[in-house]
């Protein structure tokens, strides 16, 4: 059999320190997590691998133990050594008295020796006898890796005055009941992330994250471009012709707007801050409104005449 080397498992080198140890099998642990990978069985054994080789150089005196007998099987593979011609039992028994006489332990076998018998793979167990993979199962298994929650993605709907006055939805998310607020002048399409309202984690793991997508619904009458708001009004022939005033319903109120006399159809007016809130800045963009002109009907007699006497002078000017 060939040497076990934990420090390759973990990818880190034999000076490593502890923290370095630490963050190398905190990263491999998350990648070849049993919860990760449910269908790739060789990511359960090599996540017990990582387990295994953390368990013994994370614990200062596992460690001397690994590093001696380390040092013995480098010298063996020097000269030529192999693991069959290894001696595993004339290095064991020599540590094993060192051990004994200085803190008067009585080993009874490797696997009391080396950590209790705690975390030992296949390999140490058919070298030194005793089975301890089942103890490791129940010690040291993935249950104690810490596992962050997975994040859940989300959408909701609202309505462009919603958008403008800004509202709050009360969402159901794992059964419970969590309450997300949206700005004023929030933007379509924008993903709002709350930290930690995502799936549970495991084994005093972190909470996952919970990220909603804002749909805002079209509006009937009028569109948003940025920050800007843009919608039709239809005024009277009259007005357009002889100037006038109007009122126009918006999400912040009514408001009058003066029509100039002789107002082309299809006129663009622009109102200053009276579109969008900014969401970042504190300033609202502009409301433009498209004089429709609203032609009169059902008209009487007399009033079809007035009209083409007017259409005549209108025409006569034209001549002269």
């Amino acid at each position: 059999m060939e040497f076990k080397d934990y420090y390759k498992i973990l990818g880190v080198s034999k000076t490593a320190t502890a923290d370095e140890i630490k963050t190398a099998y905190r990263k491999l642990a998350t990648k070849y997590h049993p919860d990760k990978n449910k269908t790739d069985k060789d990511a359960e054994e090599k996540f017990k691998e990582i387990n295994e080789a953390y368990q013994v150089l994370s614990d200062s005196e596992k460690k001397a133990k690994y590093d001696n007998l380390g040092q013995n099987w480098n010298t063996h593979q020097r000269t030529g050594g192999t693991g069959e011609d290894f001696d595993w039992m004339k290095w064991y028994n020599t540590n094993a008295r060192k051990t004994s006489s200085s803190k008067k332990t009585n080993f009874k076998n490797f696997g009391d020796f080396f950590a209790n018998g705690e975390g030992l793979s296949d390999f140490f167990d058919k070298i030194f006898g005793g089975n301890y993979t089942g103890r490791f199962s129940q010690n040291q298994g993935y249950a104690k890796t810490p596992v962050r929650g997975e994040d859940i993605e989300t959408s909701v709907e609202i309505s462009l005055e919603e958008a403008y006055k800004g509202t709050v939805r009360i969402l159901n998310i794992n059964d419970k009941k969590v309450e997300v607020k949206f700005k004023q002048g929030i933007q379509d399409n924008q993903i709002l992330k709350l930290t930690g309202f995502g799936a549970p984690g495991k084994n005093g793991g972190e909470n996952g994250d919970l990220f909603v997508k804002v749909t805002i619904k079209l509006h009937s009458k009028i569109e948003r471009k940025g920050d800007d708001l843009f919608v039709d009004v239809p005024i009277d022939l009259f007005t357009l012709l002889l100037g006038g005033t109007a009122k126009l319903r918006t999400f912040s109120g009514k408001v009058k707007i003066n029509i100039p006399p002789q107002s082309q159809n299809n006129k663009i007016m622009k109102l200053s801050g009276l579109g969008m809130p900014s969401e970042y800045e504190n300033k609202k963009g502009d409301l433009y409104i498209k004089l429709i002109a609203k032609l009169p009907e059902h008209l009487t007699d007399e009033q079809i005449n007035l009209i083409k006497k007017l259409k005549e002078l209108q025409n006569s000017k034209i001549t002269n």
